[in-house]
Protein backbone atom coordinates (compact mmCIF):
# COMPACT_ATOMS: atom_id res chain seq x y z
CA UNK A 1 0.00 0.00 0.00
CA UNK A 2 1.42 3.37 -0.94
CA UNK A 3 1.43 6.46 1.27
CA UNK A 4 -1.81 8.46 1.23
CA UNK A 5 -1.26 11.73 -0.58
CA UNK A 6 -3.61 14.00 -2.45
CA UNK A 7 -2.49 16.33 -5.17
CA UNK A 8 -4.20 17.18 -8.41
CA UNK A 9 -3.61 18.85 -11.70
CA UNK A 10 -0.62 19.16 -13.91
CA UNK A 11 -0.04 18.99 -17.61
CA UNK A 12 2.60 18.88 -20.29
CA UNK A 13 2.54 19.56 -23.99
CA UNK A 14 2.34 16.45 -26.15
CA UNK A 15 5.75 15.00 -26.96
CA UNK A 16 7.42 14.61 -30.31
CA UNK A 17 7.74 10.88 -29.70
CA UNK A 18 3.99 10.61 -29.23
CA UNK A 19 3.41 12.37 -32.54
CA UNK A 20 4.89 9.36 -34.32
CA UNK A 21 1.77 7.36 -33.50
CA UNK A 22 -0.82 9.89 -34.64
CA UNK A 23 -4.20 8.41 -35.37
CA UNK A 24 -3.30 4.76 -34.84
CA UNK A 25 -5.67 2.55 -32.84
CA UNK A 26 -4.48 0.32 -30.03
CA UNK A 27 -2.37 -2.45 -31.51
CA UNK A 28 -3.51 -5.11 -29.07
CA UNK A 29 -5.45 -7.90 -30.76
CA UNK A 30 -9.11 -8.52 -30.09
CA UNK A 31 -9.67 -10.65 -27.00
CA UNK A 32 -12.17 -13.27 -25.92
CA UNK A 33 -13.00 -14.11 -22.32
CA UNK A 34 -12.29 -12.00 -19.23
CA UNK A 35 -10.06 -8.97 -19.81
CA UNK A 36 -7.44 -8.16 -17.19
CA UNK A 37 -8.27 -4.73 -15.74
CA UNK A 38 -6.39 -2.78 -13.06
CA UNK A 39 -7.53 0.31 -11.20
CA UNK A 40 -5.07 2.83 -9.75
CA UNK A 41 -6.55 5.32 -7.30
CA UNK A 42 -4.99 8.14 -5.27
CA UNK A 43 -7.65 7.90 -2.57
CA UNK A 44 -9.51 5.09 -0.77
CA UNK A 45 -12.04 3.24 -2.91
CA UNK A 46 -14.71 4.45 -0.46
CA UNK A 47 -14.19 8.03 -1.62
CA UNK A 48 -17.15 9.31 -3.66
CA UNK A 49 -15.61 9.74 -7.10
CA UNK A 50 -13.39 6.68 -7.06
CA UNK A 51 -16.09 4.47 -5.54
CA UNK A 52 -18.16 4.78 -8.71
CA UNK A 53 -15.28 3.53 -10.88
CA UNK A 54 -14.56 0.73 -8.43
CA UNK A 55 -18.19 -0.43 -8.31
CA UNK A 56 -18.45 -0.44 -12.10
CA UNK A 57 -15.33 -2.60 -12.31
CA UNK A 58 -16.68 -4.99 -9.69
CA UNK A 59 -19.94 -5.25 -11.64
CA UNK A 60 -18.06 -6.08 -14.85
CA UNK A 61 -16.07 -8.71 -12.98
CA UNK A 62 -19.25 -10.22 -11.52
CA UNK A 63 -20.63 -10.40 -15.07
CA UNK A 64 -17.56 -12.37 -16.13
CA UNK A 65 -16.29 -9.65 -18.47
CA UNK A 66 -13.06 -8.84 -16.64
CA UNK A 67 -10.56 -9.94 -14.00
CA UNK A 68 -10.09 -6.92 -11.74
CA UNK A 69 -7.41 -5.82 -9.34
CA UNK A 70 -6.64 -2.40 -7.92
CA UNK A 71 -4.31 -0.20 -5.87
CA UNK A 72 -5.71 2.55 -3.65
CA UNK A 73 -4.06 5.43 -1.74
CA UNK A 74 -1.41 5.63 -4.45
CA UNK A 75 0.67 8.79 -4.06
CA UNK A 76 1.12 10.83 -7.23
CA UNK A 77 4.88 10.30 -6.92
CA UNK A 78 4.28 6.53 -7.11
CA UNK A 79 1.59 6.61 -9.76
CA UNK A 80 3.79 6.17 -12.88
CA UNK A 81 5.61 3.26 -11.24
CA UNK A 82 2.35 1.47 -10.45
CA UNK A 83 1.16 2.05 -14.02
CA UNK A 84 4.34 0.41 -15.32
CA UNK A 85 4.00 -2.52 -12.95
CA UNK A 86 0.50 -3.34 -14.11
CA UNK A 87 1.46 -2.91 -17.78
CA UNK A 88 4.45 -5.23 -17.31
CA UNK A 89 2.09 -7.83 -15.79
CA UNK A 90 0.11 -7.91 -19.02
CA UNK A 91 -2.98 -6.02 -17.83
CA UNK A 92 -5.05 -5.13 -20.89
CA UNK A 93 -6.88 -2.07 -19.50
CA UNK A 94 -5.65 0.25 -16.78
CA UNK A 95 -8.19 2.64 -15.26
CA UNK A 96 -7.50 5.55 -12.94
CA UNK A 97 -7.01 9.28 -12.49
CA UNK A 98 -3.99 11.20 -13.71
CA UNK A 99 -5.08 14.72 -12.77
CA UNK A 100 -1.96 15.31 -10.69
CA UNK A 101 0.50 13.41 -12.91
CA UNK A 102 -0.50 14.27 -16.46
CA UNK A 103 3.06 14.63 -17.75
CA UNK A 104 4.52 11.55 -16.09
CA UNK A 105 1.53 9.35 -16.92
CA UNK A 106 1.67 10.23 -20.59
CA UNK A 107 5.32 9.19 -20.72
CA UNK A 108 4.29 5.79 -19.38
CA UNK A 109 1.48 5.47 -21.92
CA UNK A 110 3.94 5.92 -24.79
CA UNK A 111 6.12 3.11 -23.43
CA UNK A 112 3.25 0.58 -23.50
CA UNK A 113 1.44 1.02 -26.83
CA UNK A 114 -0.31 -2.35 -26.53
CA UNK A 115 -1.92 -1.48 -23.19
CA UNK A 116 -5.17 0.49 -23.04
CA UNK A 117 -5.35 3.35 -20.52
CA UNK A 118 -8.67 4.90 -19.49
CA UNK A 119 -7.87 7.82 -17.23
CA UNK A 120 -9.70 10.63 -15.50
CA UNK A 121 -8.20 13.84 -16.84
CA UNK A 122 -8.97 17.53 -17.19
CA UNK A 123 -7.74 17.40 -20.77
CA UNK A 124 -9.26 16.01 -23.92
CA UNK A 125 -8.08 13.06 -25.95
CA UNK A 126 -4.86 13.51 -27.90
CA UNK A 127 -4.05 11.41 -31.00
CA UNK A 128 -0.39 11.60 -30.00
CA UNK A 129 -1.35 9.09 -27.30
CA UNK A 130 -3.54 6.65 -29.26
CA UNK A 131 -3.87 4.17 -26.37
CA UNK A 132 -4.97 6.82 -23.83
CA UNK A 133 -8.68 7.58 -23.54
CA UNK A 134 -9.88 10.19 -21.05
CA UNK A 135 -13.06 10.60 -19.02
CA UNK A 136 -14.62 12.73 -16.34
CA UNK A 137 -17.82 12.81 -14.33
CA UNK A 138 -19.96 14.98 -16.56
CA UNK A 139 -23.03 14.67 -14.32
CA UNK A 140 -24.18 18.27 -14.72
CA UNK A 141 -27.58 16.98 -15.85
CA UNK A 142 -28.32 15.35 -12.50
CA UNK A 143 -26.70 18.22 -10.58
CA UNK A 144 -29.07 20.64 -12.31
CA UNK A 145 -32.11 18.57 -11.31
CA UNK A 146 -30.92 18.36 -7.72
CA UNK A 147 -30.59 22.15 -7.76
CA UNK A 148 -34.26 22.52 -8.67
CA UNK A 149 -35.15 20.53 -5.57
CA UNK A 150 -32.76 22.58 -3.45
CA UNK A 151 -34.29 25.80 -4.69
CA UNK A 152 -37.71 24.59 -3.59
CA UNK A 153 -36.54 23.41 -0.17
CA UNK A 154 -34.52 26.40 1.07
CA UNK A 155 -36.50 28.74 3.25
CA UNK A 156 -33.88 31.44 3.75
CA UNK A 157 -32.82 31.53 0.10
CA UNK A 158 -29.24 31.07 1.33
CA UNK A 159 -27.41 27.92 0.19
CA UNK A 160 -23.91 26.88 1.26
CA UNK A 161 -21.67 24.99 -1.18
CA UNK A 162 -18.53 23.18 -0.04
CA UNK A 163 -16.18 21.75 -2.69
CA UNK A 164 -12.76 20.14 -2.80
CA UNK A 165 -10.86 22.21 -5.38
CA UNK A 166 -12.13 24.78 -7.92
CA UNK A 167 -11.33 22.58 -10.91
CA UNK A 168 -13.52 21.92 -13.97
CA UNK A 169 -14.84 18.61 -12.59
CA UNK A 170 -16.24 20.36 -9.52
CA UNK A 171 -17.02 23.76 -11.01
CA UNK A 172 -19.37 22.45 -13.70
CA UNK A 173 -21.45 20.55 -11.16
CA UNK A 174 -21.72 23.54 -8.86
CA UNK A 175 -22.78 25.81 -11.71
CA UNK A 176 -25.40 23.32 -12.88
CA UNK A 177 -26.74 23.00 -9.33
CA UNK A 178 -26.91 26.78 -8.95
CA UNK A 179 -28.70 27.11 -12.29
CA UNK A 180 -31.27 24.55 -11.18
CA UNK A 181 -31.85 26.28 -7.84
CA UNK A 182 -32.43 29.60 -9.59
CA UNK A 183 -35.19 27.99 -11.66
CA UNK A 184 -37.23 28.02 -8.44
CA UNK A 185 -35.92 31.29 -7.02
CA UNK A 186 -33.70 33.60 -9.10
CA UNK A 187 -32.77 35.56 -5.97
CA UNK A 188 -31.11 32.70 -4.10
CA UNK A 189 -27.73 33.58 -2.59
CA UNK A 190 -24.86 31.11 -2.59
CA UNK A 191 -21.89 30.79 -0.25
CA UNK A 192 -19.11 28.97 -2.12
CA UNK A 193 -15.95 27.62 -0.54
CA UNK A 194 -13.25 25.07 -1.41
CA UNK A 195 -11.33 23.17 1.27
CA UNK A 196 -8.23 22.34 -0.80
CA UNK A 197 -8.55 18.58 -0.29
CA UNK A 198 -10.35 15.62 -1.80
CA UNK A 199 -10.75 13.83 1.49
CA UNK A 200 -10.83 15.91 4.67
CA UNK A 201 -14.26 15.47 6.30
CA UNK A 202 -13.37 17.49 9.44
CA UNK A 203 -12.33 20.51 7.36
CA UNK A 204 -15.43 20.22 5.15
CA UNK A 205 -17.55 20.04 8.28
CA UNK A 206 -16.02 23.16 9.82
CA UNK A 207 -16.47 25.06 6.56
CA UNK A 208 -20.12 24.03 6.49
CA UNK A 209 -20.59 25.16 10.10
CA UNK A 210 -19.38 28.64 9.13
CA UNK A 211 -21.88 28.79 6.27
CA UNK A 212 -24.72 27.79 8.57
CA UNK A 213 -23.68 30.51 11.01
CA UNK A 214 -23.86 32.89 8.05
CA UNK A 215 -27.48 32.02 7.28
CA UNK A 216 -27.40 28.94 5.04
CA UNK A 217 -30.33 26.60 5.65
CA UNK A 218 -29.35 24.08 2.96
CA UNK A 219 -25.93 22.74 1.94
CA UNK A 220 -24.52 21.31 -1.28
CA UNK A 221 -22.34 18.42 -0.08
CA UNK A 222 -19.70 18.01 -2.76
CA UNK A 223 -17.35 16.62 -0.07
CA UNK A 224 -17.71 14.18 2.79
CA UNK A 225 -18.31 15.93 6.12
CA UNK A 226 -20.82 18.50 4.86
CA UNK A 227 -23.87 16.33 5.44
CA UNK A 228 -22.64 15.63 8.97
CA UNK A 229 -22.66 19.36 9.69
CA UNK A 230 -26.13 19.70 8.21
CA UNK A 231 -27.40 16.79 10.31
CA UNK A 232 -25.96 18.18 13.53
CA UNK A 233 -27.42 21.64 12.89
CA UNK A 234 -30.79 20.36 11.76
CA UNK A 235 -30.73 21.71 8.19
CA UNK A 236 -30.97 20.02 4.78
CA UNK A 237 -28.32 18.88 2.32
CA UNK A 238 -28.00 17.79 -1.31
CA UNK A 239 -25.60 14.94 -2.09
CA UNK A 240 -23.19 14.45 -4.97
CA UNK A 241 -21.94 11.41 -6.94
CA UNK A 242 -23.21 8.80 -4.45
CA UNK A 243 -26.53 8.27 -2.62
CA UNK A 244 -26.20 8.86 1.13
CA UNK A 245 -29.92 9.24 1.85
CA UNK A 246 -30.04 6.08 3.94
CA UNK A 247 -27.19 7.43 6.10
CA UNK A 248 -28.86 10.83 6.52
CA UNK A 249 -32.61 10.11 6.24
CA UNK A 250 -33.64 13.43 7.79
CA UNK A 251 -30.96 15.51 6.09
CA UNK A 252 -30.15 14.54 2.49
CA UNK A 253 -33.11 15.45 0.30
CA UNK A 254 -31.66 14.42 -3.07
CA UNK A 255 -28.38 13.49 -4.74
CA UNK A 256 -26.91 13.64 -8.22
CA UNK A 257 -25.58 10.14 -8.93
CA UNK A 258 -22.72 9.18 -11.23
CA UNK A 259 -22.96 5.80 -12.96
CA UNK A 260 -19.58 4.74 -14.36
CA UNK A 261 -20.90 1.50 -15.84
CA UNK A 262 -21.57 2.93 -19.35
CA UNK A 263 -18.02 4.31 -19.47
CA UNK A 264 -16.43 1.11 -18.21
CA UNK A 265 -18.46 -1.15 -20.47
CA UNK A 266 -17.68 0.90 -23.58
CA UNK A 267 -13.95 0.73 -22.85
CA UNK A 268 -14.01 -3.01 -22.17
CA UNK A 269 -15.85 -3.65 -25.43
CA UNK A 270 -13.40 -1.50 -27.40
CA UNK A 271 -10.35 -3.27 -25.97
CA UNK A 272 -11.86 -6.67 -26.61
CA UNK A 273 -12.65 -5.97 -30.26
CA UNK A 274 -9.35 -4.19 -30.87
CA UNK A 275 -10.86 -0.76 -31.57
CA UNK A 276 -9.70 1.10 -28.43
CA UNK A 277 -8.04 4.41 -29.28
CA UNK A 278 -7.71 8.00 -28.05
CA UNK A 279 -11.24 9.21 -27.29
CA UNK A 280 -13.23 11.28 -24.82
CA UNK A 281 -15.33 8.87 -22.77
CA UNK A 282 -16.82 11.74 -20.78
CA UNK A 283 -19.96 11.63 -22.92
CA UNK A 284 -20.92 8.34 -21.28
CA UNK A 285 -21.56 10.26 -18.04
CA UNK A 286 -24.39 12.25 -19.62
CA UNK A 287 -27.93 11.44 -18.48
CA UNK A 288 -29.07 10.42 -21.97
CA UNK A 289 -26.30 7.78 -21.95
CA UNK A 290 -27.33 6.45 -18.55
CA UNK A 291 -24.25 7.92 -16.91
CA UNK A 292 -26.06 9.92 -14.25
CA UNK A 293 -29.40 10.18 -12.54
CA UNK A 294 -31.24 11.82 -9.68
CA UNK A 295 -31.32 9.52 -6.64
CA UNK A 296 -34.66 8.41 -5.21
CA UNK A 297 -35.94 10.87 -2.62
CA UNK A 298 -36.43 8.16 -0.02
CA UNK A 299 -37.74 9.68 3.20
CA UNK A 300 -38.33 12.98 1.41
CA UNK A 301 -40.75 11.44 -1.07
CA UNK A 302 -43.86 13.63 -1.05
CA UNK A 303 -42.13 16.38 0.93
CA UNK A 304 -40.73 18.32 -2.03
CA UNK A 305 -43.22 20.85 -3.46
CA UNK A 306 -45.23 19.51 -6.41
CA UNK A 307 -44.18 22.47 -8.54
CA UNK A 308 -40.53 21.50 -8.20
CA UNK A 309 -41.11 17.82 -8.91
CA UNK A 310 -43.15 18.69 -12.00
CA UNK A 311 -40.29 20.83 -13.28
CA UNK A 312 -37.78 18.06 -12.50
CA UNK A 313 -39.85 15.58 -14.54
CA UNK A 314 -40.20 18.05 -17.41
CA UNK A 315 -36.50 18.90 -17.54
CA UNK A 316 -35.38 15.29 -17.14
CA UNK A 317 -37.48 14.24 -20.12
CA UNK A 318 -36.12 17.14 -22.17
CA UNK A 319 -32.52 16.25 -21.25
CA UNK A 320 -33.05 12.65 -22.30
CA UNK A 321 -34.68 13.48 -25.62
CA UNK A 322 -32.10 16.15 -26.40
CA UNK A 323 -34.47 19.12 -26.46
CA UNK A 324 -32.78 20.70 -23.42
CA UNK A 325 -29.06 20.86 -22.68
CA UNK A 326 -27.60 21.75 -19.31
CA UNK A 327 -24.81 24.27 -19.77
CA UNK A 328 -21.28 23.06 -19.00
CA UNK A 329 -19.52 25.90 -17.20
CA UNK A 330 -16.02 25.03 -15.97
CA UNK A 331 -15.23 28.46 -14.54
CA UNK A 332 -14.75 28.78 -10.78
CA UNK A 333 -18.11 29.60 -9.12
CA UNK A 334 -18.24 32.54 -6.75
CA UNK A 335 -20.35 33.42 -3.75
CA UNK A 336 -23.27 35.70 -4.54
Amino acid sequence: MTTFKLSRRGFMATSAAGALTLGLPLRATAQDGPLKVAGIYTVPVEQQWVSRIHLAALAAQEAGEIEYTYSENTANTDYPRVMREYAEQGVGLIVGEIFGVEAEAREVVLDYPDTAFLMGSSFKEDPAYPNLAVFDNYIQDAAYLSGIIAGAMTGSGNIGMVGGFPIPEVNRLMHAFMMGAKEMNPDIAFQVSFIGSWFDPPKAKETAYAMIENGADLLYAERFGVSDAAKEKGILAIGNVIDTQSDYPDTVVASALWHFEPTMNAAIAAVKDGSFTAADYGVYSFMKEGGCSLAPLGTFEGKVPDEAMALVAEKEAAIKDGSFTVEINDEEPKSS
